[in-house]
Order: structure tokens, then C-alpha cells, then sequence
């Protein structure tokens, strides 16, 4: 079978004249078929270049004809152009084509009509459709890579048809960037509306429903070590803390400016996640600060993955572990809340039975002494491993926050770092990590928990260290 290819300018006369050629000969022959593509003249030259840089030829003219070797997997064959298509017909066929000049004009005046048509019925189209917009900074994070293919799915945003995905990373290679959005479009995942590369401010966060602000490469990055850390705060000098609160102050107000006033905004990381959170809420002044959260769920898991050795169950089998304080430095962990389920012990129920985690674990030794260390060396040691960082427990954690804030999960207490206002007797206005539970897409704090005086002291520690922090951002 012969299947030719006829792709040219919509106005242009010659590709007028062998189309109506090719619709003589598929009428006449049964076995030859034709494919028409009308290209407008504004995008003739890049559509050109694009299609034979990808098939290897050379061609410069309209109209471009090739024949597809169905035989072959559809392998094409480039013939030429309007003169070789005549010969090649003449040749094979014994049909020559005795069209008019101003029959060519008319033709392909219509064809340009037709081609102006469907643009705008396109463009019509597209403006029907009300895409999820969903910013990433700090797209060039190896985190991205692994929370794409989840954000695009419909199991997180079960009630959105289209997400536009816009993917920012100040500073990052061009290259690498224009690669990962050609990865994102190339999983072909039917949500996917559109991929957006960004490496300035110019643009970033319109019409933003969803931003996810992941660390970023900072100039102190790339020395190894403490360099810079002060010993007795524990933080790092002012320049880049100083560096860090005008970039995300500057984010703060892009976001208030241009974002949805429903947006939600989660940070996320391993540097200064409450600081950072805390500076863009304080600059963007028009949406509520109840939607900035510092993603804690990380730590969680962390905490989690202790018990469930302790007790030799699965890490999902414990929950409602809480979190308090700095999720970047001085952090709590607090089981008071926390239950177990599938626990091989002396009492066992179905599948929903739990029990206390505090009741199981006896040894107030280990509690007190090696479990909170085993947190907080938890990543350090996975990374150095691994010879990566904690990418993937990143990612789940991101998941883990949206699944509950789109109602996708509910129930479970997470840990989350929120703007204080009066929760837990904590000072108003900083951003401390403590447990929340969602309903109606809104959090709200766990009420039935207990601070004692131990506790109290550990989450004014944490609260100390916050406060220091925004205060040698200033200095």
C-alpha cells in the first residue's frame, strides 16, 4: 500500500495543486491513501526545521511530501517536494495534473481560511479549559525528579481534569531544566495540560494553585563541612541567612501579587524549612496565612522507621507520631499520641486494633536516650549510604501533606509547621512544627494533647532557635 504525506504552507499554491492531484489519484486507486497537513505560514519554517531534524533530511520549500512505508512501521521515505511529487506521479501513475494558475490562488486561499479557522477554534478550546496551576521552585532538586509522576496522578487531585505544571529553578543549566520538562512530557500522563520552564522571576507563580518551594543551591553549598556555622547558636553566619530572607521575602510578594488567594504553598527541605515558610507568609500579605506550611512528615517517617524496628513491625503500622518545633534544627518527638497496629504481642484484635506505642516500648532507657538520636542521624546516615540524599522520603512527605489537605486521606494526625496564633501557648508569629488534622481542606491544631513541664521546656528551646534565626536575618 502507498500512503503518501502531503505537509505544506496553507497559502501556498503548489501545495494546492498536488493535494487536489493526491485526491484524483486516492479516488482512482485502491490502494493509495493520503495524509494532508495544513500548516500556517507563521509556523511553517519551525515546523519544517522540527520534522526534518527528527527524520534527517534536507528540505526547503512547500510543499514537503513523503511516503510512509507501512510495511516498515511506518518509516519515512522523503520524496521531495511540489516538482518531485508531478514526476513521481507522472512516472508511476501516467497522471499529470492540468490545474490552472487561478484555480492554484483559490485553492489555496481557502486552505489558509480553513487553517485560520481551526486556530481559533483551538485557541477557543483552550481558553474553555481551567487548569490546576502547579509551581515547583527548586525544580532542578533531586526531589522534583521523584514527585512529578505523583503530583500528575489523579489519585491526588481527583477532581481536576487538566494541571499545568510550571518548573522554576533560579540559576539552574538551561539544559538541565529543558530536560526535565521533555522527561515530564514524555511520561504522556493524561492530566498533564502543560510543562513551563522558568529560571528567573519574570513570571513565576501566576495563577498558582499549588507552589512547593524545595531547597535550592546557595553559594555556601559548595563548601563541604560547617563552614560558616556559628558554635554557639548552631546556625550558620548572617550572609546567607540574610541571602536567604531577601530571595524568599521577594517570593513572598510574587506570590501574594500573583498567586490564587486560595493557593496553597508548602516548603519543604532540609535548610531552614520553618524560616523560609515563616519569610513568605510575612510578604504576601493577601492570602491567608493558615495556607504557608512547613512539610514536617519527613521527620515523622523518620521517627516512625525507629519504632517500627523497636517493636519489628512495618513502619506504616505506626502512626500519629507528632513532631514539635524546628523542623530544620531543634525538633521534638512526641509519642503520647502515637498508636501501633499488627503488633505480635500477648493482645491481638482485626485489622483496625491498635494500641499505645508507650504502653509496648518498656525501655525508658532507649526512648530517652538512643531514640531521639537515631532521628536525627536517620538522613545523614541514610544519605551517606545511598550517596544521595533523602529524595524519595522527601517526595512521599510532599504527597503525604496534599493527600490530606485535598481530603484524598483523612483522619491521621500529621505534623505540620504552621503560623502560631496562641496555639499551645506558643509566640505568635513564628512557624513551629506541631500536630494538626485536616477536614474540608483546612487544618486545625490536635486539641487533646498534654504538655508537661519536660515537654514545655523542649518546645521553648525550639521556639528560642526560630526567634534567633529571624533575628540574624535581620542583622
Amino acid at each position: 500500500m502507498a500512503k503518501f504525506v502531503l505537509a505544506g504552507k496553507a497559502d501556498c499554491p503548489y501545495f494546492a495543486k498536488v493535494e487536489l492531484l493526491a485526491d484524483l489519484l486516492q479516488g482512482s486507486l485502491p490502494n493509495f491513501t493520503v495524509h494532508k497537513i495544513s500548516i500556517h505560514p507563521n509556523e511553517w519554517e519551525a515546523w519544517l526545521e522540527t520534522t526534518c531534524q527528527s527524520n534527517g533530511w534536507k528540505h526547503k520549500k512547500s510543499p514537503l511530501i513523503w511516503r510512509e512505508l507501512i510495511s516498515r512501521g511506518g518509516k519515512g521515505l522523503l520524496l521531495g517536494g511540489f516538482n518531485d511529487f508531478l514526476e513521481h506521479c507522472q512516472e508511476y501513475y501516467s497522471i499529470v495534473s492540468d490545474m490552472s494558475a487561478d484555480t492554484m490562488l483559490k485553492i489555496a486561499a481557502e486552505n489558509l481560511e480553513t487553517a485560520m479557522i481551526l486556530i481559533q477554534e483551538e485557541q477557543h478550546r483552550l481558553s474553555l479549559i481551567q487548569p490546576l496551576h502547579l509551581w515547583i521552585s527548586g525544580a532542578l532538586n533531586p526531589t522534583c525528579y521523584k514527585l512529578i509522576p505523583h503530583l500528575l496522578s489523579d489519585e491526588l487531585f481527583p477532581r481536576v481534569s487538566h494541571i499545568s505544571l510550571h518548573l522554576l529553578d533560579l540559576g539552574g543549566e538551561e539544559a538541565a531544566i529543558h530536560g526535565l520538562a521533555m522527561e515530564v512530557q514524555d511520561l504522556a500522563l493524561p492530566l498533564l495540560h502543560e510543562v513551563t520552564i522558568h529560571a528567573d522571576l519574570e513570571k513565576a507563580f501566576q495563577k498558582a494553585n499549588v507552589i512547593i518551594l524545595l531547597d535550592e543551591q546557595w553559594p555556601e553549598d559548595s563548601d563541604a563541612g560547617n563552614k560558616g556555622v556559628d558554635k554557639k547558636t548552631g546556625t550558620k553566619d548572617g550572609a546567607e541567612l540574610r541571602e536567604i530572607s531577601a530571595r524568599y521575602r521577594h517570593f513572598g510578594q510574587l506570590i501574594g501579587e500573583r498567586a490564587h488567594k486560595e493557593a496553597v504553598v508548602i516548603v519543604a527541605g532540609d535548610a531552614y524549612v520553618n524560616l523560609r515558610c515563616s519569610l513568605l507568609l510575612e510578604s504576601a500579605g493577601s492570602i491567608d496565612s493558615r495556607h504557608f506550611v512547613a512539610v514536617a512528615t519527613q521527620l515523622e517517617n523518620e521517627a516512625r522507621t525507629q519504632i517500627a524496628k523497636q517493636l519489628r513491625v512495618r513502619t506504616s503500622d505506626v502512626t500519629d507520631v507528632i513532631i514539635w518545633g524546628n523542623v530544620s534544627g531543634r525538633f521534638h518527638v512526641d509519642l503520647q499520641k502515637a498508636k501501633v497496629f499488627k503488633y505480635n504481642g500477648a493482645i491481638k484484635g482485626p485489622q483496625f486494633f491498635s494500641q499505645p506505642v508507650l504502653e509496648l516500648l518498656y525501655d525508658s532507657t532507649w526512648l530517652e536516650t538512643e531514640f531521639p538520636g537515631l532521628v536525627n542521624s536517620h538522613r545523614a546516615a541514610m544519605s551517606s549510604k545511598s550517596c544521595r540524599g533523602a529524595a524519595m522520603s522527601a517526595a512521599n512527605g510532599i504527597f503525604t501533606v496534599l493527600k490530606a489537605w485535598n481530603g484524598v486521606s483523612s483522619g491521621e494526625i500529621l505534623s505540620l509547621g504552621v503560623c502560631c496564633q496562641g496555639q499551645f501557648n506558643l509566640p505568635d508569629g513564628i512557624v513551629f512544627s506541631l500536630p494538626v488534622t485536616f477536614k474540608d481542606r483546612r487544618w486545625s491544631p490536635v486539641a487533646d494533647v498534654t504538655i508537661d513541664d519536660t515537654r514545655r521546656q523542649e518546645l521553648q528551646l525550639s521556639a528560642d532557635e526560630l526567634k534567633r534565626e529571624k533575628e540574624l536575618c535581620c542583622c
